[in-house]
């Protein structure tokens, strides 16, 4: 008999819930994370181990690739929630070589301010050929010259290896080679990265998170377009009563608009003050130049908002903002996904045949994996904002070079749910049958609107007998029209309350669960559809 190496869970699981993958290989902070777990976790397994063997005596397939000392995921790539494809449009914004960009935009337009104060002499004002052609070393960074910079950093996030490469850039353009270290002068690698850091997070937010939480409202907002009509028993605060589809999904599509609107209109702050945020080098350099007014035209050139007073660290208070609004509109989605579990377990949604849902032991059952995995991905998300938030708390005497990491960190969960649930919200069916049975079950939801009409005409000796009738007893058609028949109403009153069913009670909720598209409009700016 062989024997039995144990070893740690295969990675495709341990990644399962999590929302990362280790083979990202751009998404740098996320990817270098698990890809040094995994090849810590692989180190540390015996050889023998990696050619897993069962007592059986037949081999396993490895568990790891030793050709490039990482785990092998090729089947796991297949899988339709492939992060690499879900991450893509946070890569463009977030990625190193964003950064990268990011910090070469903002070194290079110091430069070009600069050269129009006239006070700075050693630094003269650029001919229009110039400009263009400091413009286009922003406008032309691309991936290879994202290695450029890469080979020139000594540690993640040198800054000094992006005015190493823009030395190499302006090699033969002596106007300004000869002033290149004013791009970095007097300011210090905080000044250059809050406001690169700054910019990634508005672009992230209006390029990137905030259209596919539009999309989440108009997905919603889609369904309740299409069940306004069809009408459901509301489980209410632990009553039943009458309501529709349409109109429980346009509350969703409402309240996590709510929150979508807040996260526009969130201001990210940025400062350019120098060591201590005081503008002491600029000051004894340059006495006659209204540094903090410069600041500000700086700050706000690139559409962000201005803070005169910090610390050599901006308070990043924006980020405890956004990661506030995001928790709750997570909170929100997170209900909303619960509901829909429950309805899927009530039978009032059903979900797409897909064998890998299967229950193994209930053959007729159909697992809501595709929820709980977006469900993972909120928690996911909800710890990592939380995290983001403390440590945001207690960061002004920290390095700048914390702050890319987990602004990113805490927007990748996010991102990931929000994707995944537009995708699995077009596998579920309703079950318009399965609605109205549950709805002639409950004749008791028509003693709302009895009662309201007995005390229109003041009968309200009758409503000891009302509640008799439907309080923890079973109601069914006969009994209400009983009811309805012995009660001294006028005989238009008693023919309306005959001809109710709960079917049709259901008041002004498809009307309303139509005009979400509006009423969400409003709040968002913009229309919806």
């Amino acid at each position: 008999m062989e024997s039995v190496a144990f070893v740690r869970l295969r990675a495709p699981y341990m990644h399962r819930y999590s929302g990362f993958h280790p083979r990202i290989k751009s998404y740098s902070f996320v990817g270098r994370q698990y890809c040094n777990t995994a090849l810590t976790l692989a180190s540390t397994v015996p050889a023998r181990a990696r050619e897993l063997t069962c007592n059986a005596g037949s081999k396993m397939e490895p568990i790891y690739d030793d050709a490039n000392a990482e785990f092998s995921f090729e089947d796991w790539l297949s899988n339709p929630w492939d992060v690499g494809i879900m991450l893509d449009d946070l890569d463009k914004f977030c990625s190193d070589n964003a950064v990268m960009y990011y910090q070469i935009l903002v070194e290079v337009r110091w430069l070009l301010k600069l050269s129009e104060i006239p006070e700075v002499k050693e630094v003269p004002t650029f001919s229009q050929e110039t400009r263009a052609f400091l413009e286009n070393i922003i406008q032309d960074f691309n991936e290879d010259e994202a290695l450029e910079v890469k080979k020139k950093q000594q540690t993640n996030y040198d800054l000094k290896a992006v005015v190493y490469y823009l030395k190499q850039k302006c090699d033969g353009h002596s106007e300004v080679l000869e002033v290149l270290d004013f791009s970095h002068s007097m300011c210090t690698s905080e000044d250059i990265n809050n406001l690169a850091y700054g910019l990634l997070v508005k672009d992230t937010i209006n390029h990137v998170l905030f259209p596919v939480m539009a999309n989440l409202c108009k997905a919603l907002c889609a369904m309740a377009r299409n069940n306004a009509h069809i009408a459901m028993l509301s489980h209410s605060h632990g009553q039943a009563s009458g309501t529709t589809l349409g109109i429980e999904m346009a509350t969703f599509a409402f309240r996590l608009g709510y929150w979508a609107r807040r996260i526009s209109q969130v201001p990210i702050f940025g400062n350019f003050a120098g060591v201590v945020g005081k503008y002491n080098a600029y000051k004894f350099a340059y006495r006659d130049i209204d540094w903090p007014h410069v600041a500000q035209e700086f700050v706000t050139s690139f559409g962000l908002q201005f803070n005169p007073c910090t610390t050599q660290i901006e308070s990043h208070y924006h980020m405890v903002e956004l990661s506030d609004i995001l928790v709750n509109f997570n909170n929100v989605l997170v209900e909303f996904t619960d509901e829909v579990r429950r309805y899927i377990s009530l039978g009032y949604f059903e979900q797409m045949m897909k064998e890998e849902n299967e229950s193994y032991t209930m053959l007729y059952k159909l697992d809501p994996f595709d929820f709980a995995n977006s469900s993972c991905d909120l928690v996911t998300a909800k710890s990592c904002l939380s995290t983001i938030k403390k440590f945001i708390f207690t960061a002004h005497m920290k390095v700048d070079l914390t702050d890319i990491q987990v602004t990113r960190f805490g927007l990748a969960p996010s991102l990931m749910a929000y994707k995944k649930f537009l995708l699995v919200i077009e596998k579920i069916e309703v079950n318009e049958s399965r609605l109205a049975e549950d709805l002639e079950k409950n004749w008791v939801v028509l003693a709302e609107v009895i009662q309201t009409v007995m005390e229109r005409y003041n009968l309200t000796e009758q409503h000891e007998k009302l509640k008799e009738l439907t309080r923890g007893i079973y109601v069914d058609k006969e009994s209400i029209s009983s009811f309805i028949e012995n009660l001294d109403l006028p005989k238009e009153e008693k023919l309306y309350l005959l001809n109710l069913t709960p079917l049709s009670y259901i008041g002004e909720a498809e009307n309303l669960a139509k005009l979400i598209d509006e009423a969400l409009g409003s709040l968002l700016g913009f229309k919806i559809n």
